[in-house]
């Protein structure tokens, strides 16, 4: 026991996750603390259903947020929104607080809240398909590996030919164009791509569209730098993402989440190793994002994780087993907070020996007391701060500081209002992109066009004179309009686009 307790001593900055479990009793001297500066070594939070995934998830990030580290949270069931409220006290609360010795105050946490394209409580986070990329399109689509490849040749074309690709009416369009009548000799041009399949994808997106996810992608995009924010008084902003309202979208909310932290990892830069992260990235419903996925994606996403340690980003992925998560990706996740495990079927009881042989060797016997951990309670091991794993602890965790249940709705809209974000990012822009190219009227004759040149550069001269009388304001509305701060964010991001569709196996074309 004392090798333990010695293996979680933290001479820095660590957080509190509770208190030693021992032949069935409660230490609460006993502290079993993560340090600060191994949260960007990545972690795993798992366990059975009602287990209390959700309240480890809440502990971690109040007291990230208490450090100045801000934090991302995929809220699926909406009462993780309560980390903005300060808890009750009494009751379950007071009880594990006296168990674990924590000195318990009711206190909440500064947050923004956000939605998948305004569907549900929340600023709207919307991506371009053009830098959501083929790829992660791909699985949200259900493509098999061919058609996946042709979708990479049609976002090629679209590059190629100056089609900006902002929603899915211009990857619809552009697709459409290429099985009609006078598209149909462009697909040559690309090689590679046969009319059946191209008609699969666009009754894909067809039917992506008529589920409501169209709201998902246009602009103005979201610019993920705005999650590593931090409050006036210096505490981390908490970035809640409200899924409750697009839980019937699994493949749809997971890949939206890959896409985040692939954006965030080519925009920021390399940083090494810090004493504490830049943020920490909870990746909720972890199994969603890799089942049915390709080989080649699951490699991206395993080279993902892994640089983005360098750029003081940790990312822990929340699920039920250790086997929901690929090896390649399981084995740089340095810290692991596992709840109770159920053996009901023989599925299950293979699925308890899998995961004991994933934690170092110790004095517990990790199936029996991964079957009999009560709600609040898991088996931890972590990286101490010399980067070797303690020894694995029971613990019995401490409660949260903040509200345990959904913020109140009325408060919650408020505070949406209220961010500085909501001006930026509520009201969608419909810019000409792909689709109003395709659709405007075929060129006239040269006759017509001569003319036009001409009265364009009568009009050209008589606006000259004009312009040197205006007042500057003009200049000020456009900068401060939501089309300009999306086409700045399109020019912005362009290079940390091609990276991410390198990423995911697409290299973008400059232009």
């Amino acid at each position: 026991m004392r090798g333990i307790v010695a293996g979680y001593a933290v001479a820095g900055a660590g957080l509190d996750l509770g208190a030693l479990l021992w032949d069935g009793d409660c230490l609460p001297g006993a502290r079993i603390r993560i340090p600060l500066g191994m949260l960007n070594r990545h972690g795993l939070v798992a366990g059975a259903t009602g287990t209390g995934k959700t309240k480890t998830l809440q502990l971690i990030a109040e007291q990230l947020s208490a450090e100045g580290v801000p934090v991302f949270l995929a809220d699926m069931k909406g009462d993780l929104s309560g980390i903005a409220a300060p808890g009750v006290p009494g009751g379950k609360v007071g009880q594990r607080a006296a168990q674990v010795g924590q000195e318990w105050r009711p206190e909440g946490f500064p947050c923004a809240f956000y939605a998948l394209g305004g569907i549900g409580p929340g600023i709207p986070l919307r991506a371009t398909v053009t830098s959501f990329g083929p790829v992660l399109l791909a699985k949200v689509l259900r493509l098999n590996r061919t058609q996946e490849e042709s979708l990479g040749l049609i976002f090629h074309y679209a590059d190629a030919k100056g089609l900006e690709l902002v929603d899915l009416k211009d990857l619809r369009a552009v697709v459409a164009f290429l099985v009609s009548d006078t598209g149909k000799a462009e697909l040559k041009e690309i090689g590679g791509l046969s009319t059946s399949t191209a008609g699969v994808i666009l009754r894909s997106l067809t039917a992506l569209e008529q589920q409501g996810a169209g709201d998902f992608f246009g602009e103005p995009e979201f610019d993920t730098t705005e999650f590593l924010r931090q409050a006036p008084d210096g505490r981390g902003i908490v970035s809640v993402l409200e899924l409750a309202a697009v839980q019937d979208r699994p493949q749809l909310f997971s890949t939206f989440l890959m896409w985040l932290l692939a954006d965030l990892f080519h925009d920021l830069p390399e940083v090494g190793d810090l004493d504490r992260p830049k943020l920490v990235f909870f990746f909720d419903e972890a199994h969603l994002l890799f089942d049915g996925a390709s080989a080649a994606f699951l490699e991206s996403i395993t080279r993902t994780v892994r640089l983005i340690r360098s750029k003081g980003v940790g990312v822990f992925f929340v699920t039920q087993t250790p086997r929901d998560v690929p090896p390649d990706v399981l084995g740089q996740l340095g810290n692991r907070v596992q709840h109770a495990l159920r053996a009901f079927t023989p599925d299950d009881a293979k699925a308890l020996r899998a995961t004991v042989k994933t934690f170092p060797k110790s004095p517990y016997d990790l199936e029996e007391v991964l079957t009999g951990l009560g709600t609040g309670e898991a088996v931890v091991t972590v990286l101490s701060e010399s980067g070797a794993p303690t020894p694995v602890a029971a613990v019995r965790l401490r409660a949260p500081n903040s509200l345990m249940g959904p913020y109140p709705a009325a408060e919650l809209e408020a505070a949406v209002r209220a961010s500085p974000l909501y001006g930026r990012y509520a009201q969608a822009v419909d810019r000409e992109s792909a689709y109003e190219r395709l659709s405007a009227p075929p060129a006239r004759d040269g006759r017509e066009d001569r003319e036009d040149r001409e009265a364009e550069r009568r009009e050209t001269g008589a606006a000259r004179g004009r312009a040197a009388e205006e007042d500057t304001s003009l200049v000020e509305q456009v900068v401060a309009s939501g089309m300009f701060r999306s086409l700045a964010r399109s020019v912005g991001t362009q290079l940390g686009r091609e990276i991410s569709r390198s990423l995911f196996g697409t290299a973008r074309r400059r232009r």
